[in-house]
Protein backbone atom coordinates (compact mmCIF):
# COMPACT_ATOMS: atom_id res chain seq x y z
CA UNK A 1 0.00 0.00 0.00
CA UNK A 2 2.28 2.88 -0.98
CA UNK A 3 2.25 6.58 -0.26
CA UNK A 4 0.04 7.52 -3.38
CA UNK A 5 -1.48 3.88 -4.27
CA UNK A 6 -4.77 5.85 -5.06
CA UNK A 7 -5.11 7.37 -8.54
CA UNK A 8 -6.14 10.64 -7.42
CA UNK A 9 -3.27 11.19 -5.27
CA UNK A 10 -0.72 13.96 -6.76
CA UNK A 11 2.39 13.61 -4.74
CA UNK A 12 3.71 17.14 -3.53
CA UNK A 13 5.32 18.32 -0.19
CA UNK A 14 2.69 21.66 0.27
CA UNK A 15 1.23 22.79 3.64
CA UNK A 16 -1.50 21.11 2.25
CA UNK A 17 -0.12 17.31 1.68
CA UNK A 18 2.10 17.76 5.46
CA UNK A 19 -1.71 18.17 7.09
CA UNK A 20 -2.57 15.14 9.53
CA UNK A 21 -4.88 12.83 7.17
CA UNK A 22 -7.67 13.43 10.17
CA UNK A 23 -7.77 17.14 10.39
CA UNK A 24 -8.12 17.50 6.56
CA UNK A 25 -11.11 14.38 6.67
CA UNK A 26 -13.14 17.08 9.54
CA UNK A 27 -12.27 19.88 7.59
CA UNK A 28 -14.29 18.08 4.58
CA UNK A 29 -17.01 17.21 6.46
CA UNK A 30 -17.43 20.84 8.03
CA UNK A 31 -17.02 22.80 4.79
CA UNK A 32 -19.19 20.41 3.08
CA UNK A 33 -21.85 20.56 5.44
CA UNK A 34 -21.50 23.97 5.53
CA UNK A 35 -22.48 24.20 1.59
CA UNK A 36 -25.35 21.97 1.91
CA UNK A 37 -26.82 23.95 4.98
CA UNK A 38 -26.52 27.47 2.45
CA UNK A 39 -29.54 28.90 0.96
CA UNK A 40 -29.58 27.92 -2.89
CA UNK A 41 -31.75 30.99 -3.82
CA UNK A 42 -27.90 33.09 -2.90
CA UNK A 43 -25.17 33.56 -5.53
CA UNK A 44 -22.42 35.05 -3.37
CA UNK A 45 -21.92 32.40 -0.56
CA UNK A 46 -20.95 29.85 -3.58
CA UNK A 47 -18.58 32.23 -4.83
CA UNK A 48 -17.46 32.52 -1.30
CA UNK A 49 -17.28 28.74 -0.95
CA UNK A 50 -15.59 28.79 -4.63
CA UNK A 51 -12.95 30.86 -3.43
CA UNK A 52 -11.85 29.09 -0.51
CA UNK A 53 -11.49 26.31 -2.46
CA UNK A 54 -9.61 27.95 -5.08
CA UNK A 55 -7.33 29.08 -1.97
CA UNK A 56 -6.42 25.49 -1.01
CA UNK A 57 -5.50 24.49 -4.70
CA UNK A 58 -3.26 27.80 -4.64
CA UNK A 59 -2.02 26.00 -1.32
CA UNK A 60 -1.74 22.60 -2.55
CA UNK A 61 -0.18 23.48 -5.51
CA UNK A 62 -3.36 21.97 -7.81
CA UNK A 63 -3.58 23.70 -10.82
CA UNK A 64 -6.74 23.69 -12.17
CA UNK A 65 -6.08 21.84 -15.56
CA UNK A 66 -5.04 18.75 -13.21
CA UNK A 67 -8.40 18.87 -11.29
CA UNK A 68 -10.98 20.23 -13.66
CA UNK A 69 -11.20 17.14 -15.57
CA UNK A 70 -11.26 14.74 -12.51
CA UNK A 71 -14.61 16.79 -11.63
CA UNK A 72 -16.27 15.38 -14.40
CA UNK A 73 -17.58 12.89 -11.93
CA UNK A 74 -20.48 14.62 -11.26
CA UNK A 75 -21.33 15.25 -15.08
CA UNK A 76 -24.69 12.93 -14.63
CA UNK A 77 -25.80 15.05 -11.65
CA UNK A 78 -25.04 18.34 -14.29
CA UNK A 79 -27.76 16.42 -16.95
CA UNK A 80 -30.17 15.75 -14.28
CA UNK A 81 -30.13 19.35 -12.72
CA UNK A 82 -30.49 20.88 -16.89
CA UNK A 83 -33.88 18.81 -17.11
CA UNK A 84 -35.32 20.21 -13.79
CA UNK A 85 -36.41 23.76 -14.82
CA UNK A 86 -38.29 21.81 -17.52
CA UNK A 87 -39.62 18.77 -15.47
CA UNK A 88 -40.35 21.02 -12.15
CA UNK A 89 -44.06 22.54 -12.01
CA UNK A 90 -45.17 25.62 -9.95
CA UNK A 91 -44.30 28.93 -10.63
CA UNK A 92 -42.59 30.06 -14.32
CA UNK A 93 -40.65 32.38 -16.20
CA UNK A 94 -39.53 33.13 -19.74
CA UNK A 95 -36.15 32.88 -20.39
CA UNK A 96 -34.99 33.11 -23.76
CA UNK A 97 -38.53 32.40 -25.23
CA UNK A 98 -38.63 29.35 -23.00
CA UNK A 99 -40.65 28.61 -20.00
CA UNK A 100 -38.72 27.61 -17.31
CA UNK A 101 -39.91 26.67 -13.35
CA UNK A 102 -38.77 29.13 -11.08
CA UNK A 103 -38.34 26.01 -8.69
CA UNK A 104 -36.44 23.97 -10.82
CA UNK A 105 -34.00 26.82 -11.71
CA UNK A 106 -33.60 27.07 -8.23
CA UNK A 107 -33.21 23.61 -7.64
CA UNK A 108 -30.75 23.15 -10.73
CA UNK A 109 -28.51 25.94 -9.24
CA UNK A 110 -28.24 24.32 -5.84
CA UNK A 111 -27.52 20.59 -7.39
CA UNK A 112 -24.48 22.18 -9.95
CA UNK A 113 -23.54 24.56 -7.14
CA UNK A 114 -23.18 22.10 -3.94
CA UNK A 115 -22.12 18.86 -6.06
CA UNK A 116 -19.75 20.87 -7.63
CA UNK A 117 -18.24 22.46 -4.24
CA UNK A 118 -18.33 19.46 -2.72
CA UNK A 119 -16.58 16.99 -5.44
CA UNK A 120 -13.51 20.09 -5.22
CA UNK A 121 -13.46 19.68 -1.76
CA UNK A 122 -13.40 15.91 -1.81
CA UNK A 123 -10.46 15.99 -4.94
CA UNK A 124 -8.39 18.73 -2.85
CA UNK A 125 -8.14 16.04 0.31
CA UNK A 126 -8.06 13.26 -2.10
CA UNK A 127 -4.93 14.80 -4.11
CA UNK A 128 -3.18 16.23 -1.04
CA UNK A 129 -3.69 12.27 0.98
CA UNK A 130 -1.82 8.93 0.59
CA UNK A 131 -4.37 6.35 0.78
CA UNK A 132 -2.04 4.45 3.56
CA UNK A 133 -2.66 7.44 6.07
CA UNK A 134 -6.74 6.88 5.90
CA UNK A 135 -7.26 4.35 8.01
CA UNK A 136 -4.85 5.44 10.81
CA UNK A 137 -6.76 9.27 10.22
CA UNK A 138 -10.31 7.46 10.79
CA UNK A 139 -8.92 5.43 14.16
CA UNK A 140 -8.07 8.66 15.66
CA UNK A 141 -11.24 10.10 14.38
CA UNK A 142 -13.11 6.58 16.81
CA UNK A 143 -14.82 5.31 13.12
CA UNK A 144 -16.37 1.75 13.66
CA UNK A 145 -13.43 -0.74 13.47
CA UNK A 146 -15.39 -2.84 11.10
CA UNK A 147 -15.57 0.19 8.57
CA UNK A 148 -12.03 0.76 8.71
CA UNK A 149 -11.01 -2.76 8.37
CA UNK A 150 -13.35 -2.35 5.16
CA UNK A 151 -11.15 0.38 4.12
CA UNK A 152 -8.07 -1.36 4.61
CA UNK A 153 -8.73 -4.32 2.85
CA UNK A 154 -10.34 -1.96 -0.20
CA UNK A 155 -7.48 -0.04 -0.52
CA UNK A 156 -5.41 -3.05 -0.62
CA UNK A 157 -7.43 -4.95 -3.08
CA UNK A 158 -8.59 -2.35 -5.43
CA UNK A 159 -5.53 -2.44 -7.66
CA UNK A 160 -5.45 -6.60 -8.10
CA UNK A 161 -8.99 -6.36 -8.95
CA UNK A 162 -8.09 -3.29 -11.38
CA UNK A 163 -5.27 -5.31 -12.51
CA UNK A 164 -7.68 -8.24 -13.06
CA UNK A 165 -10.05 -6.42 -15.15
CA UNK A 166 -7.77 -5.40 -17.37
CA UNK A 167 -6.13 -8.93 -17.99
CA UNK A 168 -9.81 -9.79 -18.53
CA UNK A 169 -9.88 -7.01 -21.40
CA UNK A 170 -6.75 -8.06 -23.14
CA UNK A 171 -7.96 -11.23 -23.00
CA UNK A 172 -11.50 -10.48 -24.86
CA UNK A 173 -9.70 -8.19 -27.27
CA UNK A 174 -6.82 -10.92 -27.85
CA UNK A 175 -9.74 -13.01 -29.38
CA UNK A 176 -11.37 -10.48 -31.58
CA UNK A 177 -13.36 -8.52 -29.30
CA UNK A 178 -14.59 -4.92 -30.08
CA UNK A 179 -15.46 -3.61 -26.66
CA UNK A 180 -17.09 -0.37 -28.71
CA UNK A 181 -19.09 -2.47 -30.94
CA UNK A 182 -23.01 -2.55 -29.46
CA UNK A 183 -23.38 -6.39 -30.47
CA UNK A 184 -20.34 -7.51 -27.73
CA UNK A 185 -22.49 -5.80 -24.71
CA UNK A 186 -22.98 -9.53 -23.72
CA UNK A 187 -19.34 -10.63 -23.50
CA UNK A 188 -19.00 -7.44 -21.76
CA UNK A 189 -21.95 -8.54 -19.15
CA UNK A 190 -20.78 -11.40 -19.24
CA UNK A 191 -17.16 -10.40 -18.06
CA UNK A 192 -18.20 -8.45 -15.39
CA UNK A 193 -19.92 -11.44 -14.11
CA UNK A 194 -16.86 -13.55 -13.94
CA UNK A 195 -15.05 -10.63 -12.58
CA UNK A 196 -17.64 -10.31 -9.68
CA UNK A 197 -17.57 -14.28 -8.91
CA UNK A 198 -13.76 -13.73 -8.91
CA UNK A 199 -13.68 -11.24 -6.55
CA UNK A 200 -16.07 -13.13 -4.52
CA UNK A 201 -14.39 -16.06 -4.26
CA UNK A 202 -10.34 -14.20 -3.59
CA UNK A 203 -12.59 -12.43 -0.44
CA UNK A 204 -13.69 -16.24 0.48
CA UNK A 205 -9.45 -17.28 0.67
CA UNK A 206 -8.34 -14.03 1.92
CA UNK A 207 -10.73 -14.34 4.94
CA UNK A 208 -10.02 -17.96 5.52
CA UNK A 209 -6.38 -17.01 5.66
CA UNK A 210 -6.89 -14.60 8.05
CA UNK A 211 -8.75 -16.78 10.59
CA UNK A 212 -6.03 -19.26 10.10
CA UNK A 213 -3.56 -16.82 11.10
CA UNK A 214 -5.93 -15.99 14.47
CA UNK A 215 -7.89 -13.15 12.69
CA UNK A 216 -10.93 -13.14 15.45
CA UNK A 217 -12.75 -10.06 13.90
CA UNK A 218 -11.30 -7.36 15.70
CA UNK A 219 -8.37 -4.78 14.11
CA UNK A 220 -5.55 -3.43 15.94
CA UNK A 221 -5.09 0.10 16.88
CA UNK A 222 -4.46 1.44 13.19
CA UNK A 223 -3.67 4.77 15.01
CA UNK A 224 -0.67 3.30 16.87
CA UNK A 225 0.72 0.37 14.28
CA UNK A 226 3.59 2.77 12.06
CA UNK A 227 1.19 5.51 11.75
CA UNK A 228 2.79 9.14 11.89
CA UNK A 229 2.06 10.80 14.92
CA UNK A 230 -1.28 12.67 15.62
CA UNK A 231 -2.50 15.89 14.78
CA UNK A 232 -1.43 19.10 17.50
CA UNK A 233 -3.47 21.86 18.47
CA UNK A 234 -1.75 24.24 15.75
CA UNK A 235 -2.38 21.81 13.17
CA UNK A 236 -5.84 21.50 14.00
CA UNK A 237 -6.32 25.13 14.36
CA UNK A 238 -4.72 25.88 10.62
CA UNK A 239 -6.27 22.68 9.35
CA UNK A 240 -9.31 23.52 10.27
CA UNK A 241 -9.28 27.08 9.32
CA UNK A 242 -11.15 26.69 5.97
CA UNK A 243 -14.28 24.92 7.39
CA UNK A 244 -14.46 27.91 9.78
CA UNK A 245 -14.40 30.23 6.73
CA UNK A 246 -17.18 28.04 5.06
CA UNK A 247 -19.55 27.98 8.43
CA UNK A 248 -19.10 31.58 8.92
CA UNK A 249 -20.20 32.98 5.13
CA UNK A 250 -23.03 30.15 6.08
CA UNK A 251 -24.30 31.58 9.00
CA UNK A 252 -24.41 35.20 7.56
CA UNK A 253 -25.99 33.85 4.85
CA UNK A 254 -29.05 32.50 6.95
CA UNK A 255 -28.54 35.77 8.28
CA UNK A 256 -29.02 37.72 5.83
CA UNK A 257 -31.66 35.40 3.65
Amino acid sequence: MGAGAHPLYRHGDSVVHRMPAETKIVCLVAFVLSVVATPRELVWPYVAYGAIVAAMWWAARIPPRWALPRMLIEAPFVVLAVLLPFAEGGERTEVGGVSLSITGLYAAWGIVAKGTLGVAAALTVAATTPAAELPAALSRLRVPAVMTSVLVLMIRYIDLLAAEADRMRIARISRGDSPRALHQAGAVAKGVGALFLRSYERGERVHLAMLSRGFDGRTPDLAAVGAPPPAGRAQWAVALSPAAGAAAVAVVAWVVS
